[in-house]
């Protein structure tokens, strides 16, 4: 189920984080979603999507870190 605006991710994506940084997460987790689509048959969808918004996280976290509550570009 990949995301075609950053309107279309989830809430708490789109509460937590800067546009700059939810486009990120939403390009990596489309990028995750179609890499692992080949191990969607041996694992099922839900670990698909897990996986997917792992990598996404983790994308985000290369150029921005949380500061409280807010997630913050690093310098």
């Amino acid at each position: 189920m990949p995301y075609e605006r950053n309107s279309d991710l989830p809430q708490s994506v789109r509460d937590s984080l800067p546009q700059a940084a939810q486009t990120i997460y939403r390009k990596a987790f489309n990028n995750a979603w179609e890499q692992y689509s080949r191990a969607e048959d041996r694992r099922g969808d839900a670990s698909r999507e897990e996986t997917a918004h792992r990598v996404a996280w983790s994308a985000v976290k290369q150029s921005y870190r949380k500061d409280g509550d807010h997630w913050v570009e690093k310098d």
